[in-house]
């Protein structure tokens, strides 16, 4: 035996370096964000973070829109690999005739919240008429979900305006200096507005039990996905990275607010700790504990769509087409979510 361990240590070494090297000559794959500190993109930021994507051999790189419709955008042009953005963007791709798949969700619900400014006289979205509503971008989420909303209280589409801001920033200074009466917004942004006392909350769609009383059934938001002739030519790729947020999500399921939070780069978190954690609280129970499409969603977001945007109809989408569980359902490595994490952070 002993004559034989070192030829096979060799040959363990010598299929390491060629692992390795393999993985060092292949081109990066980049992943685009509707902005990275947006909690409900957390999961990719950790399996960055936390060195997932390093584990599986990949070269991930991580880069932030100020809104997800411009992740479409470059996706459909193939500026990047993969688009962490919401859900609703593949149905809308597919009625253009652009072929995209959702390969792992990663929240269970919308994600956002309708906030209203403190000394408005708003107090449903019926209010809306005559108001202006800030929402990210024109064919964004926010856009689809705030006309949504807003018609179904009875305000006809001319009756209100629809402001885009780009970013959080932009959206915090509109609510404070009165350019618009509304918005809709993610966490840690909304948190931070409602703890200043700036804002009064409309229309709440963070958690999964309140996205689907408002929305009428299972509505997810934020997933990866990825245009599917990419899929079909990198298929191990796409199971790597797909692996490496499912752990990402994991690793939420099984660690407290302050654990996650201390893992996240300042840069995105920000200085303020506790806040960021406040914000957490309010966001963590809507991520999805396995990545997987619930059945139920995807027609419940086509609805949504169908009713605000003419172009796209239930008769001409091919909804299997725009999801896939196959990749959540491969088993993980051996390196499990709890293997240590790098950057010197402490997964525990």
């Amino acid at each position: 035996m002993p004559r034989r361990a070192g030829p096979l240590i060799c040959a363990l070494l010598c299929f390491a370096m060629l692992t390795a090297a393999r993985a060092a000559s292949a081109p990066p794959i980049v992943l685009m964000t509707g902005g990275a500190a947006k909690l409900v993109y957390l999961p990719v930021v950790l399996a960055d973070t936390l060195g997932y994507f390093r584990r599986e051999g990949l070269d991930v790189r991580i880069v932030s829109a100020p809104a997800g419709i411009d992740t479409s955008t470059e996706l459909v042009a193939g500026a990047i690999q993969g688009a962490v953005g919401y859900y609703d963007h593949t149905i809308t791709l597919q009625s253009r005739g652009m072929d995209v798949q959702s390969v792992i969700v990663l929240a269970q619900s919308a994600g956002l919240i309708e906030l209203a400014r403190r000394d408005s006289t708003m107090r449903t979205l019926a209010d809306a008429r005559g108001r202006r509503l800030g929402v990210t971008g024109f064919g964004s989420s926010t856009y689809v979900l705030t006309r949504y909303l807003v018609e179904r209280n009875g305000v006809p589409p001319g009756a209100y305006t629809l402001v885009p801001l780009a970013s959080e920033a932009a959206f915090e200074q509109a609510i404070v200096n009165g350019t618009v009466d509304a918005g809709m917004i993610e966490e840690p942004t909304a948190t931070r507005m409602l703890t200043r006392h700036e804002v009064r909350p409309l229309v709440d769609l963070r958690s999964k039990q309140d996205t689907q009383s408002q929305l009428g059934g299972p509505y997810v938001g934020a997933c990866l996905y990825m245009r599917r002739d990419w899929i079909d030519a990198h298929r191990d790729e796409t199971a790597r990275l797909v692996r490496a947020v499912r752990d990402a999500l994991h690793f939420i399921q099984t660690h407290s607010d302050a654990q996650i939070a201390a893992v996240v780069p300042a840069t995105i978190r920000g200085t303020d700790t506790a806040l960021y954690q406040q914000a957490l609280a309010a966001a963590r129970p809507a991520y999805s504990p396995t990545g997987a499409m619930p059945e139920q969603s995807p027609p419940a977001v086509l609805d949504v769509l169908a009713q605000v945007d003419p172009e796209v109809s239930a008769r001409h989408i091919d909804l299997a087409r725009t999801y896939t569980n196959r990749f959540v359902e491969t088993p993980s490595t051996d390196a499990g979510p709890d293997a240590a994490p790098r950057n010197g952070a402490s997964a525990h």
